[in-house]
Protein backbone atom coordinates (compact mmCIF):
# COMPACT_ATOMS: atom_id res chain seq x y z
CA UNK A 1 0.00 0.00 0.00
CA UNK A 2 1.29 3.26 -0.82
CA UNK A 3 -0.34 5.08 1.54
CA UNK A 4 1.14 6.32 4.92
CA UNK A 5 -0.70 8.45 7.55
CA UNK A 6 0.54 11.26 9.13
CA UNK A 7 -0.30 11.51 12.95
CA UNK A 8 0.17 15.29 13.63
CA UNK A 9 -3.63 15.89 13.67
CA UNK A 10 -3.17 13.17 17.01
CA UNK A 11 -1.17 15.62 18.72
CA UNK A 12 -2.16 19.38 17.98
CA UNK A 13 -4.76 21.19 16.12
CA UNK A 14 -3.36 21.61 12.28
CA UNK A 15 -4.05 22.14 9.12
CA UNK A 16 -5.74 25.25 7.24
CA UNK A 17 -8.74 24.28 6.85
CA UNK A 18 -9.44 21.49 9.61
CA UNK A 19 -12.48 22.94 12.16
CA UNK A 20 -12.25 19.54 13.80
CA UNK A 21 -8.85 20.66 16.27
CA UNK A 22 -7.39 17.77 17.49
CA UNK A 23 -8.40 14.21 17.20
CA UNK A 24 -9.46 12.58 20.55
CA UNK A 25 -7.71 9.44 21.30
CA UNK A 26 -10.73 7.14 20.84
CA UNK A 27 -11.14 8.42 17.12
CA UNK A 28 -7.24 8.29 16.43
CA UNK A 29 -7.48 4.48 17.94
CA UNK A 30 -10.60 3.44 15.46
CA UNK A 31 -8.30 5.56 12.71
CA UNK A 32 -5.19 3.12 13.49
CA UNK A 33 -7.20 -0.05 13.17
CA UNK A 34 -8.92 0.77 9.90
CA UNK A 35 -5.84 2.03 8.46
CA UNK A 36 -3.90 -1.46 9.71
CA UNK A 37 -7.33 -3.24 8.22
CA UNK A 38 -5.98 -1.43 4.93
CA UNK A 39 -2.63 -1.94 4.26
CA UNK A 40 -1.92 1.49 5.78
CA UNK A 41 1.34 0.59 7.84
CA UNK A 42 3.88 3.76 7.88
CA UNK A 43 3.18 6.17 10.46
CA UNK A 44 4.35 9.81 10.45
CA UNK A 45 4.90 11.44 13.97
CA UNK A 46 7.81 13.66 15.22
CA UNK A 47 8.47 14.74 19.02
CA UNK A 48 7.43 18.50 17.98
CA UNK A 49 3.80 17.01 17.48
CA UNK A 50 2.36 18.07 20.50
CA UNK A 51 2.09 14.57 21.78
CA UNK A 52 1.34 12.89 19.11
CA UNK A 53 3.83 9.96 20.39
CA UNK A 54 2.26 9.32 23.76
CA UNK A 55 -0.99 9.17 21.80
CA UNK A 56 0.46 6.11 19.58
CA UNK A 57 2.51 4.38 22.44
CA UNK A 58 -0.99 4.85 24.14
CA UNK A 59 -3.16 2.87 21.49
CA UNK A 60 -0.04 0.47 20.16
CA UNK A 61 2.13 0.58 17.42
CA UNK A 62 4.15 -2.41 17.32
CA UNK A 63 2.27 -3.56 13.72
CA UNK A 64 3.43 -0.74 12.29
CA UNK A 65 6.56 1.02 11.15
CA UNK A 66 7.35 4.54 12.32
CA UNK A 67 9.17 7.30 11.54
CA UNK A 68 9.89 10.01 13.45
CA UNK A 69 11.86 13.50 13.34
CA UNK A 70 14.89 14.79 15.75
CA UNK A 71 14.33 17.78 18.03
CA UNK A 72 16.03 20.57 17.07
CA UNK A 73 20.26 21.43 17.45
CA UNK A 74 20.28 24.11 19.27
CA UNK A 75 20.28 22.54 22.79
CA UNK A 76 22.81 20.51 21.09
CA UNK A 77 23.85 16.92 20.03
CA UNK A 78 23.45 15.28 23.55
CA UNK A 79 19.96 16.52 24.14
CA UNK A 80 18.75 15.06 20.31
CA UNK A 81 19.61 12.08 21.02
CA UNK A 82 18.52 11.53 24.45
CA UNK A 83 15.19 13.43 23.13
CA UNK A 84 15.22 10.13 20.51
CA UNK A 85 15.12 7.73 23.40
CA UNK A 86 12.26 9.80 24.86
CA UNK A 87 10.52 9.04 22.23
CA UNK A 88 11.11 5.42 21.56
CA UNK A 89 9.78 5.60 25.79
CA UNK A 90 6.85 7.66 24.43
CA UNK A 91 5.59 4.95 21.43
CA UNK A 92 6.43 1.98 23.43
CA UNK A 93 9.06 0.83 20.95
CA UNK A 94 12.23 -0.80 20.89
CA UNK A 95 13.25 0.68 17.25
CA UNK A 96 11.68 2.94 14.94
CA UNK A 97 11.62 2.22 10.77
CA UNK A 98 12.93 6.00 10.36
CA UNK A 99 14.62 8.93 11.69
CA UNK A 100 14.58 12.26 9.78
CA UNK A 101 16.45 15.62 10.86
CA UNK A 102 13.24 17.51 11.09
CA UNK A 103 14.74 20.84 10.53
CA UNK A 104 17.04 21.27 7.64
CA UNK A 105 18.49 24.58 8.96
CA UNK A 106 20.33 22.59 11.53
CA UNK A 107 23.07 21.00 8.94
CA UNK A 108 23.98 24.44 9.02
CA UNK A 109 25.10 24.16 12.51
CA UNK A 110 28.50 23.41 13.93
CA UNK A 111 27.42 20.34 15.73
CA UNK A 112 25.42 18.73 13.07
CA UNK A 113 28.33 16.56 11.61
CA UNK A 114 28.46 15.02 14.96
CA UNK A 115 24.93 14.66 15.58
CA UNK A 116 24.97 12.81 12.09
CA UNK A 117 27.69 10.38 13.49
CA UNK A 118 25.39 9.73 16.35
CA UNK A 119 22.54 9.04 13.76
CA UNK A 120 24.65 6.38 12.34
CA UNK A 121 25.43 4.71 15.48
CA UNK A 122 22.05 4.50 16.47
CA UNK A 123 21.72 2.83 13.10
CA UNK A 124 24.36 0.42 13.65
CA UNK A 125 22.89 -0.38 17.08
CA UNK A 126 19.45 -0.97 15.63
CA UNK A 127 17.44 1.22 17.14
CA UNK A 128 16.69 3.11 13.62
CA UNK A 129 15.88 1.24 10.34
CA UNK A 130 16.55 4.42 8.17
CA UNK A 131 17.76 7.93 8.56
CA UNK A 132 17.05 10.92 6.71
CA UNK A 133 15.69 13.96 6.40
CA UNK A 134 12.27 16.42 6.00
CA UNK A 135 13.13 18.77 3.52
CA UNK A 136 10.67 21.67 1.92
CA UNK A 137 12.18 22.52 -1.16
CA UNK A 138 14.00 21.39 -4.38
CA UNK A 139 16.91 23.61 -3.44
CA UNK A 140 17.16 21.55 -0.31
CA UNK A 141 16.93 18.82 -1.77
CA UNK A 142 19.75 19.34 -4.38
CA UNK A 143 21.94 20.23 -1.05
CA UNK A 144 21.37 17.05 0.25
CA UNK A 145 21.94 14.89 -2.68
CA UNK A 146 25.02 16.42 -3.15
CA UNK A 147 26.43 16.38 0.79
CA UNK A 148 25.17 13.93 2.63
CA UNK A 149 24.54 9.79 2.26
CA UNK A 150 21.01 8.93 3.32
CA UNK A 151 17.92 6.29 3.58
CA UNK A 152 15.00 8.59 3.31
CA UNK A 153 13.95 11.74 2.50
CA UNK A 154 10.32 13.40 3.27
CA UNK A 155 9.67 16.36 0.55
CA UNK A 156 6.15 18.46 -0.19
CA UNK A 157 4.85 16.90 -3.55
CA UNK A 158 1.24 17.91 -5.27
CA UNK A 159 -0.52 18.85 -8.09
CA UNK A 160 0.64 22.78 -7.77
CA UNK A 161 4.07 21.99 -6.94
CA UNK A 162 6.08 19.28 -9.33
CA UNK A 163 9.20 21.01 -9.36
CA UNK A 164 11.11 17.78 -8.46
CA UNK A 165 9.80 16.14 -11.03
CA UNK A 166 11.26 18.47 -13.59
CA UNK A 167 14.23 19.59 -12.15
CA UNK A 168 15.23 15.91 -12.10
CA UNK A 169 15.36 15.83 -8.51
CA UNK A 170 12.96 13.09 -8.12
CA UNK A 171 15.03 10.37 -10.36
CA UNK A 172 18.43 11.38 -8.87
CA UNK A 173 17.16 9.88 -5.03
CA UNK A 174 15.37 7.11 -7.04
CA UNK A 175 19.22 6.76 -8.62
CA UNK A 176 20.52 6.23 -5.11
CA UNK A 177 17.96 4.45 -3.78
CA UNK A 178 16.42 6.88 -1.17
CA UNK A 179 12.83 6.19 -0.13
CA UNK A 180 10.87 9.24 -1.01
CA UNK A 181 7.94 10.04 1.13
CA UNK A 182 5.28 12.89 -0.22
CA UNK A 183 3.73 14.97 1.92
CA UNK A 184 1.80 17.93 1.66
CA UNK A 185 -0.28 16.12 -1.32
CA UNK A 186 -3.45 18.09 -0.45
CA UNK A 187 -1.73 21.65 0.54
CA UNK A 188 -2.31 21.01 4.19
CA UNK A 189 -6.41 21.11 2.42
CA UNK A 190 -5.91 23.59 0.07
CA UNK A 191 -6.61 21.77 -2.74
CA UNK A 192 -9.76 20.01 -1.05
CA UNK A 193 -11.42 22.79 -0.91
CA UNK A 194 -11.34 26.17 -2.25
CA UNK A 195 -14.54 27.47 -1.17
CA UNK A 196 -13.24 28.64 2.47
CA UNK A 197 -9.85 29.40 2.27
CA UNK A 198 -8.59 32.60 4.25
CA UNK A 199 -8.32 35.69 2.38
CA UNK A 200 -4.39 34.93 1.72
CA UNK A 201 -5.49 33.20 -0.78
CA UNK A 202 -7.35 35.12 -3.06
CA UNK A 203 -4.43 36.31 -5.11
CA UNK A 204 -4.65 32.99 -7.18
CA UNK A 205 -8.31 32.41 -7.13
CA UNK A 206 -7.84 32.92 -10.98
CA UNK A 207 -5.27 29.70 -11.02
CA UNK A 208 -7.95 27.81 -8.52
CA UNK A 209 -10.85 28.58 -10.84
CA UNK A 210 -8.88 27.52 -13.95
CA UNK A 211 -7.59 24.04 -12.01
CA UNK A 212 -11.31 23.11 -10.62
CA UNK A 213 -12.44 22.99 -14.24
CA UNK A 214 -9.77 20.66 -15.38
CA UNK A 215 -10.79 18.47 -12.76
CA UNK A 216 -14.21 18.68 -13.27
CA UNK A 217 -13.65 17.65 -16.53
CA UNK A 218 -11.66 14.80 -15.84
CA UNK A 219 -14.63 13.32 -13.92
CA UNK A 220 -12.86 13.06 -10.85
CA UNK A 221 -13.50 14.92 -7.32
CA UNK A 222 -11.08 17.43 -5.99
CA UNK A 223 -9.94 14.26 -3.47
CA UNK A 224 -9.68 12.12 -6.31
CA UNK A 225 -7.41 14.28 -9.09
CA UNK A 226 -4.62 15.47 -5.75
CA UNK A 227 -4.70 11.78 -4.25
CA UNK A 228 -4.16 10.22 -7.39
CA UNK A 229 -1.64 12.54 -9.26
CA UNK A 230 0.53 11.80 -6.24
CA UNK A 231 -0.15 7.74 -5.98
CA UNK A 232 0.92 7.40 -9.60
CA UNK A 233 3.91 9.37 -9.72
CA UNK A 234 6.13 6.02 -10.17
CA UNK A 235 9.24 7.80 -8.07
CA UNK A 236 7.34 8.62 -4.76
CA UNK A 237 7.27 5.28 -2.27
CA UNK A 238 4.97 6.59 0.18
CA UNK A 239 2.07 9.33 -0.12
CA UNK A 240 1.46 10.54 3.51
CA UNK A 241 -1.75 11.96 4.60
CA UNK A 242 -3.45 13.52 7.71
CA UNK A 243 -6.91 13.22 8.62
CA UNK A 244 -9.37 14.88 11.48
CA UNK A 245 -11.72 11.58 11.49
CA UNK A 246 -12.06 8.05 10.45
CA UNK A 247 -14.30 9.26 7.55
CA UNK A 248 -11.74 11.15 6.08
CA UNK A 249 -9.30 8.69 5.93
CA UNK A 250 -12.06 6.00 4.44
CA UNK A 251 -12.57 8.42 1.94
CA UNK A 252 -9.19 8.70 1.26
CA UNK A 253 -8.77 4.61 0.36
CA UNK A 254 -12.01 4.51 -1.57
CA UNK A 255 -10.74 7.61 -3.74
CA UNK A 256 -7.73 5.48 -4.60
CA UNK A 257 -7.47 4.52 -8.17
CA UNK A 258 -3.96 3.39 -9.19
CA UNK A 259 -4.11 3.46 -12.85
CA UNK A 260 -4.94 6.77 -13.38
CA UNK A 261 -2.54 9.41 -15.70
CA UNK A 262 -3.27 13.01 -14.66
CA UNK A 263 -1.04 16.20 -15.69
CA UNK A 264 0.30 18.24 -12.73
CA UNK A 265 -1.38 22.18 -12.97
CA UNK A 266 1.79 24.11 -11.96
CA UNK A 267 1.64 26.87 -9.88
CA UNK A 268 4.97 28.18 -9.33
CA UNK A 269 4.42 30.81 -6.09
CA UNK A 270 6.31 29.93 -3.15
CA UNK A 271 3.73 32.09 -1.58
CA UNK A 272 1.42 29.48 -2.25
CA UNK A 273 4.02 26.18 -2.41
CA UNK A 274 5.30 26.51 0.82
CA UNK A 275 2.82 26.71 4.06
CA UNK A 276 5.44 28.09 5.99
CA UNK A 277 5.44 31.50 4.50
CA UNK A 278 1.63 31.71 4.91
CA UNK A 279 0.23 34.56 6.99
Amino acid sequence: MKLALGTVQFGLDYGVNNNLGQIPTDEAKKILNYAKDKGIVTLDTASGYGNSEQVLGEIGVNDYKVITKTSSLEDGEDEVIKNFYQSLDYLKVDQVDGLLIHNINDTKDKKFDNLFSKLIELKKEGLVKKIGFSSYTPEQVDFLLANFDFDLIQLPFNVFDARLISGGQLKELKKKNIEIHARSVFLQGVLLDFDNLPSYFSFWVPQFNQYQEIVKRSGLSLLEYALNFALNTQELDKILVGVNSLSQLSNIVNSSKLDTNLQAFTVDDENLLNPGLWT
